[in-house]
């Protein structure tokens, strides 16, 4: 039985290509080749990790910065901490001010804040999408603020 030269997977004598891995098998050849080194996987590309970082905001953002060592994903993470995080607060902050202005009476200040409050989440997914669109083509798009204060933060990666 032949092995796979990408995962070491066992393949059929005649296959073309891995069931395991999808990789194309060249000519079947009578001995083995050796597989995967083990406690080596194969590392997932960088503009996808890119793009996994924005997915869950803030969240994908932190577990991303803490597992991928690469430049360009650690800036996409630490980006994405500073932008969603930042968005989070500052929800949370208006949300609060103007839900207690609500209480003390004032109205007309609770419809202020609704507006800003369904701004801030328009602008939570527009940014979403453009980041996540962004990182998928490899570009190093900066959020104009966010990104200075990601690398101030974070480092420079």
């Amino acid at each position: 039985m032949a092995h796979c030269t990408k995962c070491g997977a066992e393949v059929a004598a005649n296959a073309a290509f891995c069931g395991s891995c999808g990789a194309p098998q060249s000519a079947p050849s009578g001995a083995p080749s050796a597989p995967a080194t083990p406690g080596t996987s194969p590392q997932m590309a960088e503009n996808v990790a890119g793009l996994l970082c924005y997915v869950l905001g803030w969240v994908t953002g932190l577990i991303f910065f803490l597992i991928d060592k690469r430049p360009n994903v650690r800036f996409h993470a630490a980006q994405s901490i500073v932008v969603f995080g930042g968005l989070h607060i500052l929800s949370f902050l208006l949300a609060a001010f103007f839900g207690f202005s609500l209480l003390a009476g004032g109205f007309g200040a609770f419809g202020f804040g609704v507006l800003l409050y369904r701004l801030i989440g328009l602008l939570g997914v527009v940014l979403w999408i453009v980041l996540m669109v962004k990182a998928y083509q490899g570009e190093r798009f900066r959020v104009p603020i966010a990104a200075d204060l990601a690398e101030k933060i974070f480092g420079k990666s």
